[in-house]
């Protein structure tokens, strides 16, 4: 098992861009025993085939993950109106997914599930509502199956978020921690959103990323420790904080993901306070 201080390292699942068995293979290459794991292919019609793959093989699966199939990432304003479960025409799908996402996540004995909610936005009463409800309705079922539905962070402010949360108030709600995220987006500092969120933070993400110099526009992922995360920093943060899971290293940029994930790998390493 590698390790970072007292951490265990992992990795995504999708940022090797293979199947289960090269997901596995590519792990046992780089060293790594814990997984955050895509849940997707589960969500179809034959889950069992999947689930049985996964656990075939030996891993340890941090958090299993589901993403939505109308997202577009092509621009800030392409996935503020696609993303998670705000468009009303993909609400029922979105539902059944995610609720077979919750009986994958239950088979394979997995307590935490992370996904994009999509975007807060307190401006239109109707629009807080409904995702308040559509929420509710998520962290439920998660709660009557003992899983805890980790939210990732970047679409909004640490602060929104936290105000988020209390408000939900719900123990089946939690915090899956991008710090790459927040830049990327152009939403906040990394290491002072982690202290903001530090309560709810039960995953953590390995990502690094520089901030847009034209408002409006993505930033740019980086190879972790080369951006403006501040790598150091970071990880004497979330051991401030108490932090005690996994780091899960995400990579989806770049034609080196594997040699990124290494280097990822390296640099985790070297940290021992």
């Amino acid at each position: 098992m590698i390790m970072c201080g007292n951490w265990p390292v992992g990795v995504c699942s999708w940022s090797l861009q293979t199947d289960m068995a090269g997901v596995a293979a590519t792990m046992m290459e780089l060293g790594l025993e814990h997984v955050h794991l895509d849940i997707g292919p589960a969500c179809g019609d034959t889950p069992d085939e999947y689930i049985n793959l996964i656990k075939q093989q030996n891993l340890t699966i941090s958090s299993t993950m589901i993403g939505f199939e109308q997202e577009d990432y092509s621009s800030l304003e392409t996935i503020k109106a696609t993303g998670g479960i705000a468009p009303d025409d993909c609400w029922e799908v979105n539902k059944q997914r995610f609720l077979k996402a919750v009986r994958a996540t239950v088979a394979l004995n997995i307590r935490f599930l992370s996904t994009h909610i999509g975007f807060l936005d307190h401006s239109d009463a109707d629009y807080t509502k409904k995702f308040y409800d559509r929420v509710q309705t998520m962290a439920d079922a998660a709660a009557a199956e003992n899983i805890v539905v980790l939210l990732e962070t970047g679409q909004e402010s640490a602060e929104d978020l936290k105000a988020f949360l209390q408000e939900m108030n719900h123990p089946s709600l939690g915090v899956n921690f991008d710090p790459a995220n927040m830049i990327l987006y152009d939403k906040d500092d990394p290491i002072e959103a982690l202290k903001v969120l530090a309560p709810w933070i039960k995953h953590v993400h390995i990502k690094d990323a520089n901030r847009t110099t034209t408002p409006g526009t993505w930033g740019s992922e980086e190879v972790w420790g080369t951006g403006q995360v501040g790598g150091e920093a970071f990880l004497t943060a979330l051991k401030e904080i108490g932090y005690d899971g996994v780091l899960a290293i995400e990579r989806e940029a770049g034609n080196s993901r594997k040699g990124d994930i290494k280097i990822a790998i390296e640099k985790l390493c070297t940290f021992t306070r």
